[in-house]
């Protein structure tokens, strides 16, 4: 059964939200100060965590920043501050997901249920081993460099090897809060994953470009 740390100050949206999450088959722990969150990460198990923005003691992108230091624990972002700097912000310091109040709790634990399966995806080659929690992953032994972007990218194409997928898709998956970016940045992710993968292998490029088309990994 998996359990979720779930971060909010509001006492009736925090009730409300556990309630579901319990009926959805979850166990649910409930903190109110954000000083406590990380102490509280160190010493439990979490399979994911759901993190208000505006916390009393520390706000929610301090504490991203320092979970981020030393694990990939599942991470969903809760605010009602809307604008795009924050978005973005929230992401790029490696939150899985992003919702905005007022929201829905079923999509919340919708939400929830996507970040755990995708955390659970594993790559269909022995040679590859992936570390969702800690974004860590390794090939042929060898540690890969990742940023978090080309670490989501090749668990997309890791986990249907052979399978072509567009730019629109790999785009789903490394960007989670659905952002409009230009096909070359997802060519200039998958250039440098490329690179660091032939790194291990020389002589061997594990990625297919199909023209017009989209990627796919082709181990040996």
């Amino acid at each position: 059964m998996n359990r979720i740390l779930l971060v909010e100050d509001e006492p009736k949206l925090a009730a409300l939200v556990g309630d579901y999450l319990r009926v959805g088959g979850y166990v649910v722990d409930h903190w109110v100060d954000g000083l406590a969150v990380i102490p509280a990460i160190r010493q439990g198990q979490y399979d994911l965590m759901l993190l208000d923005l505006m916390l009393p003691g520390r706000d929610g992108l301090d504490i991203c920043r320092e979970l981020r230091g030393f694990s990939r624990l599942p991470l969903i972002m809760m605010t009602a501050r809307v604008d795009e700097i924050d978005r973005l912000l929230g992401l790029e310091l490696g939150a899985d997901d992003y919702i905005c109040k007022p929201f829905s709790p079923r999509e919340l634990v919708a939400r929830v249920k996507a970040v755990l399966r995708r955390s659970g995806e594993q790559p269909c080659n022995p040679g590859l081993e992936l570390d969702a929690r800690a974004f860590q992953a390794r090939y042929r032994g060898v540690a890969l460099e990742l940023t978090p972007v080309e670490f989501r990218m090749l668990a997309a194409l890791a986990v249907r090897p052979g399978q072509v997928l567009s730019r629109d898709q790999l785009m789903n998956h490394i960007y989670q809060d659905h952002r409009v970016v230009a096909d070359r940045t997802v060519d200039s992710h998958v250039k440098n994953l490329r690179r660091k993968l032939e790194a291990v292998t020389p002589g061997h490029d594990p990625i297919r470009s199909v023209y017009g088309v989209g990627y796919s990994l082709e181990f040996e």
